[in-house]
């Protein structure tokens, strides 16, 4: 077993980590915490044309103010499926359209509703923290049995074990990092 397998593995954990952090960044992206953010109807899929279609491939968004988000979509006729679609979505949105586009205010989030999503923010981070331990136990796994095939010495199963363990911590603060900041966007502390 030669180093550049051992390296081939750790980029192999380390990109499948990135990978898990990345997926939180987008997951956080779509909570709501007061500003208006396109990101918070990422997940919003409106009937066009026969077939599903994420928002943003139907209309433009924009934020003209920090509380408001403009949907003008690309064919009018879709005004009603767009505001229909928005609502389906259950983000606690009100949209309304004046004919030409979808204005979509943001209310002002309750004490109750922050505390409720800063829950959901620490469940999509421990579901982050999780699937990079669950990297970390397949590329340790497959470290012990390179040892019991005997094509690694001890001595570089446990640097291996090491190197990976590194990994995952860089990984946790990452993810750690991005829960703190979301709390702190939601709760202010």
């Amino acid at each position: 077993m030669e180093a550049s397998d051992l390296k081939a593995l750790y980029e192999e954990a380390g990109k499948r980590m990135d990978a898990a952090v990345e997926h939180l960044r987008r997951e956080l992206a779509g909570v709501r915490s007061g500003r208006a953010s396109t990101a918070l109807l990422d997940g919003v899929q409106v009937e066009a044309y026969g077939a599903t279609m994420p928002l943003n491939q139907v209309a433009a968004l924009s934020i003209p103010e920090p509380t408001l988000i403009v949907a003008q979509p690309f064919d009018p006729s879709l005004l009603a499926a767009i505001e229909k679609a928005i609502r389906a979505a259950n983000l606690g949105l009100n949209p309304s359209n004046d004919g030409k586009l979808v204005r979509i205010p943001l209310p002002p989030l309750t004490d109750e509703r922050r505390k409720d999503l800063s829950r959901h923010v620490h469940r999509l981070a421990e579901e982050g923290r999780n699937a990079t331990r669950q990297v970390r136990r397949d590329a340790n796994d497959r470290l012990k049995k390179l040892l019991k095939d005997r094509l690694v010495s001890e001595d570089d199963e446990r640097r291996g074990l090491d190197e990976v363990q590194k990994i995952t911590d860089h990984h946790i603060r990452e993810i750690d990092d991005l829960q703190k900041k979301k709390d702190h966007d939601l709760l202010g502390k």
